[in-house]
């Protein structure tokens, strides 16, 4: 694989979680424990290819520049700031709430998750959009 089809890759892994932690919601709402947890636990493993393949691309390709002039250049960089920030804070926080469900503190693991999945919501909505202006709307060269 080409390292400059991993930014796509990584967005369909983005993509991929935002749709497992949507359906895992959804599960827990109805009762369904079994697919709730089916569902998180997919999302935790979609993130942690996600991490990966970041690291690589990065490693690899460096940073992208954002070629955006104008008033969408601060809302970019403002989306991008409050995503990196956030997205650093997902990690312990999806363990710890995993965590407290695997040791069956469900009150417990509910009150973070409260916490845990607008966050990682708000992380992957906002990494769809930072790919797709860096991307799409202000692809490479442009």
């Amino acid at each position: 694989m080409n390292v400059s089809s991993l930014p796509h890759l990584n967005a369909a892994l983005n993509f991929t979680s935002l749709v497992l932690l949507s359906t895992g919601f959804l599960f827990i709402r109805r009762k369904n424990v079994a697919a709730h947890r089916a569902c998180m636990l997919s999302a935790f493993g979609v993130a942690i290819l996600f991490l990966i393949s970041y690291v690589v691309y990065h490693a690899q390709a460096g940073s992208t520049h954002f070629p955006g002039t104008g008033l969408i250049r601060p809302v970019y960089f403002f989306i991008l700031t409050t995503h990196v920030i956030l997205a650093a804070s997902i990690v312990p926080l999806a363990i710890a709430t995993m965590r407290r469900a695997f040791r069956n503190e469900i009150e417990r693991h509910r009150a973070l998750a409260r916490w845990t999945l607008p966050i990682w919501l708000y992380v992957s909505v906002t990494g769809l959009i930072v790919y797709a202006l860096l991307y799409h709307v202000y692809p490479p060269g442009s």
